[in-house]
């Protein structure tokens, strides 16, 4: 499970590289549920949820660019 410390410390490029990793496997994970080969259901909602953490931090940094050059266009 990510931490959000951990997310901020990462690359862009090795978070989309993780945003991909963790969609594959929530769709591995919810292609077994489907097929009834699941056993640990709760490692969908970690997944779940490690996708909308990265999703956050790469959301927050796009804010962040998006201010700095609305700051030097104003300069």
């Amino acid at each position: 499970m990510a931490k959000k410390s951990d997310l901020r410390d990462i690359s862009d490029s090795d978070l989309l590289e993780r945003l991909s990793d963790t969609k594959q496997e929530l769709f591995n994970l919810r292609f077994q549920h489907v097929t009834g080969q699941l056993d640990a259901y709760t490692r969908l909602r970690q997944v779940r949820r490690d996708v909308a953490r990265v999703n956050t931090e790469l959301r927050a940094r796009e804010i962040v660019a998006a201010e700095a050059l609305a700051q030097e266009e104003k300069a």
